[in-house]
């Protein structure tokens, strides 16, 4: 049974331009108008009302509930308190924050207990506009104690549930502390929420809704289009090569993420690229903390003016790194998921500029995940649902149509081809495959049949492309696979060629790798049409020309308002002057971030040094026009910056 507490009392706003939100996001984040549709966002919320945010990564989902939680402390309405499930996530945003004059702290293990008790002092007197904590620490009754407190003073102004699909069972990163978030509605009835996520499809916004009572939220769905970012999904053939090639030619001095689906591959990758002369770094869950952390803090304040990093991870590193330049995403093995996939390449061109998203993938990883769906413990209605999730995936990898046109699709949302992903800039062949299909579904039907007096034997696919091509290997000639009518039918096709075709019969349905130790192939229902003639099958030939370049579209993911830009487009338009001028401010950010111990665009992202170099104000009242140019930068900076601009 909760306690029941006196409602506590509710300051009446002060209604000035000082606790405006568009006051706000001038006078502190140095921008001139929201954009799309965070400004609905913030009107919403500030005035105290619940909301569930769906935007996509790099589209400003932290201003959402910063500027209400700065102008509802202006307005005498108490704190914001975040929950945030990554001390990596907390960090980023109270560095930024602080940089920008705000009063914000976080809670977590990283602190000891007199740098704890210090900032719980702050929080009681209601001197921090923003708190972050995990959801594991909130929930303790110690924590809940001095919410309990805040609550009867009228101290607590509204509450920031961040990576909100942590909290549903549908959701790609699941964490079950999460679901003891309903209690701050039953506790705390009179203070406003709000539930914020990237990625979040129909039953993970339904879960959150429910999970976290808050079916009566107004719901913001913005576009999950990020049209800077290009596309490409290639066959594995030498992944390793294939990831090398990838990058040496498109990115050797710039900042990335591999990411793989094993530690053990985390670390012979990153050792391989060190190898290759591609400066690398591991991160998983597995390493040592006080290691993963430099690993994390080498990566996050790397500036790519220093030439290129590689951090090699599982899916443990990313969530909330608000790094802007990092320039590609490349995936060494498939996502368990559309939102998986959506969320990781989200941490690609967070800044706006040209990106890319690389994935390499083949048939083992198709049976892997689907031994791990069917090895797992869920209940069955969760592990369909998790199919149809693959399944998805799997189409996106195997589509010859628009990669990002199938992606939104799968959010709700429908587009145009994009014309900058590999398929639009370089369209696979279609071709009937119907004939190979039929002697590949053949060949396993035939193989899986019982001798006399046995159990039926399934195979997997490296031994059926033996069959299919006439291989007299010790294993065919030891279940006398050589007398099979199928056997050597295949030999038209190279084993690359039939690797292709098992994939794609696996994707559409017809094949399908069973849950054991060495995955096998199985018939499903729909082979029988095909086997009997009565389905034609059409696959996707590899493209024999060579890929067009990218030319992905820049967005205004970190330029507020109507300019639609990026500092890559800026510096293309520099001149002689404003290339030296931009070189002198990365250096002087360079040297201020080292001496601060804090990533480089915590200072300013590279867009505002851009406009800088651009336009070369010549006063403070110049300077305070640039984006992310704050009050609080423009004092801490302004003359510095104009010193540096002024004509040498």
């Amino acid at each position: 049974m909760l306690a029941t507490y006196p409602t506590p009392p509710i300051a009446t706003p002060t209604h000035n331009a000082a606790c405006e939100p568009l006051q706000v996001l001038h006078d502190i984040f140095g921008y001139s108008a929201f954009r799309e549709m965070q400004g609905q966002v913030v009107e919403h919320v500030t005035r105290g009302q619940d909301a569930l945010v769906l935007m996509p990564t790099g589209g400003g989902k932290s201003l959402c509930y910063q500027v209400p939680a700065i102008a509802r402390h202006r307005a005498q309405q108490g704190a914001t308190l975040v929950i945030s499930p990554l001390i990596a996530l907390m960090q980023d945003q109270v560095d930024t924050l602080i940089e920008l004059g705000v009063n914000a702290a976080y809670l977590n293990s990283t602190q000891d207990y007199q740098q704890s008790k210090s900032i719980e002092r702050e929080w009681l007197n209601g001197q921090l506009v923003l708190l972050y904590v995990a959801p594991e620490r909130l929930l303790t009754p110690r924590f809940l104690s001095l919410l309990d407190s805040m609550y009867q003073r009228g101290l607590l102004s509204l509450f920031a549930i961040d990576e909100a699909h942590c909290v549903s069972q549908w959701g790609h990163d699941f964490r079950e502390d999460y679901l003891g978030l309903a209690q701050l509605h039953e506790r705390y009835p009179l203070v406003p929420r709000m539930a914020l996520t990237a990625t979040a499809d129909r039953h993970t916004r339904e879960d959150i809704l429910q999970r976290l009572q808050l079916q009566d939220a107004r719901q913001f769905i913005s576009s999950f289009d990020r049209p800077n970012i290009h596309y490409t999904i290639v066959e594995k053939t030498e992944p390793r090569q294939q990831l090398l090639k990838f990058i040496l030619q498109s990115h050797r001095r710039h900042c990335g993420i591999v990411y793989c689906a094993s530690r053990k591959k985390v670390e012979d990758t990153a050792a391989w690229l060190v190898s290759q002369g591609i400066p690398s770094l591991p991160y998983h869950a597995g390493l040592d903390l006080a290691l993963r952390q430099r690993h994390q803090e080498s990566f996050v304040q790397h500036d790519s003016a220093d030439g290129g990093l590689v951090m090699v991870a599982t899916i443990a590193f990313g969530m909330g790194i608000d790094k802007p330049d990092v320039r590609f995403v490349a995936h060494l093995d498939l996502p368990r998921s559309m939102e998986s996939y959506y969320q990781e390449t989200g941490r690609a061109g967070r800044d706006g500029a040209p990106a890319q998203a690389w994935m390499a993938y083949g048939l083992n990883d198709i049976m892997t995940h689907r031994r791990m769906i069917d090895d797992g413990e869920a209940h069955d209605s969760f592990k369909h649902l998790q199919r149809q999730r693959l399944d998805s995936m799997l189409a996106l990898a195997e589509t010859a149509q628009c990669r990002r046109q199938q992606m939104l699709a799968y959010f709700d949302e429908m587009s145009k081809p994009c014309g900058h992903c590999d398929n639009c800039l370089n369209p696979p062949e279609v071709w009937d495959a119907t004939e190979p299909a039929r002697m590949a579904l053949s060949a396993v039907y035939r193989m899986a049949r019982p001798s006399r007096g046995s159990a039926p034997t399934h195979f997997g696919a490296a031994h059926l492309v033996d069959v299919l091509r006439g291989k007299r290997t010790t294993k065919v000639l030891q279940y006398q696979h050589q007398a099979l009518p199928t056997f050597g039918v295949g030999q038209a096709y190279s084993e690359v060629q039939w690797r292709s075709i098992l994939r794609q019969l696996v994707a559409a349905g017809h094949l399908v790798g069973d849950a054991g130790e060495f995955p096998v192939l199985h018939l499903q229902t729909s082979a029988r049409e095909v086997l009997k003639g009565q389905t034609s099958v059409f696959m996707k030939r590899s493209a024999l020309k060579k890929a067009t370049a990218p030319q992905a579209q820049g967005t205004a993911s970190s330029a507020h308002g109507n300019s639609v830009r990026n500092a890559q487009a800026l510096l293309d338009s520099f001149d002689a002057a404003a290339r030296k001028r931009y070189k002198l401010l990365k250096e002087w950010r360079r040297e201020l971030a080292q001496k601060m111990n804090k990533p480089a665009y915590v200072i300013f992202h590279d867009l505002s040094l851009a406009e800088m170099a651009q336009f070369a104000p010549k006063n403070l009242n110049d300077l305070a026009l640039i984006n992310g140019m704050g009050s609080r930068k423009l004092e801490a900076y302004g003359q510095e910056l104009l010193s540096l601009l002024r004509p040498s």
